[in-house]
């Protein structure tokens, strides 16, 4: 199904998802970047005795952070081939899928940023909460499958 075949909204929707996947990553894969720069230099505040909290968190918010850009860009995929409208639980699916695409590679970060001792920091809290967006936007997606309408007809069954 072409683009130009989706209401306005639908090919917003493809066209934000994609967006925000590719500049995913974008920021992800540079994150994984500097992560190797600073495993190369062997920078004590990411190598150092102590930091082996840190340094799984920040691996966690790079993994977390290109995985989800990725479902972001399947995601818009979706939408482009099996829905020409939106419906309500598609827009909700749509909004979930942004809030954990932050909350979950944040949490990760900032619970590495203020590591204590062998315990991330505080704002490892926002990753359950964004796995339990992911989900039910996962939920939701799944839950408006069925309603879609193949745009192309099914072949005819050869007789036996």
């Amino acid at each position: 199904m072409l683009l130009s075949q989706h209401s306005a909204e639908s090919a917003q929707r493809v066209r934000h998802h994609m967006r925000v996947g590719w500049h995913g990553l974008l920021i992800f894969g540079a994150l994984g970047t500097l992560l190797e720069i600073l495993h190369a230099w062997k920078n004590p505040a990411y190598l150092g005795a102590g930091n082996d909290m840190r340094r799984l968190m920040w691996t966690l918010a790079h993994a977390h952070g290109i995985g989800l850009s990725l479902l972001q860009i399947g995601y818009a995929a979706t939408l482009a081939v099996m829905f020409a409208e939106l419906n309500p639980r598609l827009t909700r699916a749509s909004r979930l899928l942004d809030a954990s695409t932050l909350l979950i590679p944040l949490g990760f970060f900032l619970g590495g940023a203020v590591p204590y001792k062998s315990d991330p920091g505080i704002g490892i809290i926002l990753v359950p909460i964004g796995a339990l967006l992911f989900l039910s936007a996962t939920f939701f997606t799944a839950l408006a499958l069925p309603a879609a309408k193949s745009s192309t007809p099914t072949p005819p069954r050869s007789p036996k």
